[in-house]
């Protein structure tokens, strides 16, 4: 069996551009770089899983409804095991151009012809976090798809390799339900009820909290 291929830039890129540690905001300087086919590349996963050379691309998807966000705990099954039974308020995943683009609408022939190169732009990635978004939730209502913000957390050994993307999903209405079985205890939550629980929360959660009111904060 090959190893699962996973879209990601070179730490040295990201220190060129400006690392951080927490939030930033400036997707203008940042993502126009990381999703320029020329920087970005697919590698195997296990050998990004514990190499800080590499950033792995993880799409970090906030789902709203009427000022709640979407709230779940990950199961023992946790694709990624060292964040298992922590609070998440992020849903997506790697980026992977192995798997089928069947999720996706017959006529989408953009994404499948995509899904194969070794490199992605910005709606290949835009087609990607749709497949991870719906691999792991039904979303059964109209949404707006909005990036807010890039993470980077270099405190632990989960955080040196990925550097998310912020997405903000401002649903119609809160019709979701689990795909997944690593998703349990699904459930909106208000921005008081997120305080509550944020020791809970993975490190990504907790830094999206603190900083809830300028994530959710419409152009």
């Amino acid at each position: 069996m090959t190893d699962e291929m996973i879209l990601v830039v070179r730490r040295s890129l990201f220190d060129e551009l400006g690392a951080f540690q927490g939030l930033n905001l400036n997707i203008a300087h940042y993502l126009p770089t990381l999703l320029d086919r020329n920087h970005n590349f697919f590698t195997p996963r296990p050998a990004a899983e514990t190499n800080p050379a590499f950033k792995q691309i993880i799409p970090y998807v906030l789902l709203v409804h009427e000022g709640r966000v979407l709230h779940y705990v990950r199961g023992k099954k946790a694709g990624e095991a060292r964040l298992a039974a922590k609070g998440s308020i992020g849903i997506g995943g790697h980026m992977n151009n192995g798997e089928s683009a069947d999720l996706f609408q017959a006529e989408n022939t953009a994404y499948k012809t995509d899904a194969l190169s070794n490199s992605w732009d910005e709606a290949a990635y835009l087609e990607g976090v749709r497949r991870e978004v719906n691999e792991e939730i039904n979303v059964q209502t109209r949404f707006t798809n909005r990036i807010a913000g890039l993470l980077n957390d270099d405190s632990n050994a989960v955080g040196q390799v990925h550097l998310g993307v912020i997405h903000v999903f401002h649903l119609e209405t809160d019709a979701v339900t689990k795909r997944e079985q690593m998703i349990t205890q699904l459930d909106f939550l208000t921005r008081d009820e997120l305080v509550a629980r944020r020791e809970n929360l993975e490190s990504w959660s907790q830094i999206c909290v603190d900083n809830l009111d300028r994530l959710l904060e419409k152009p």
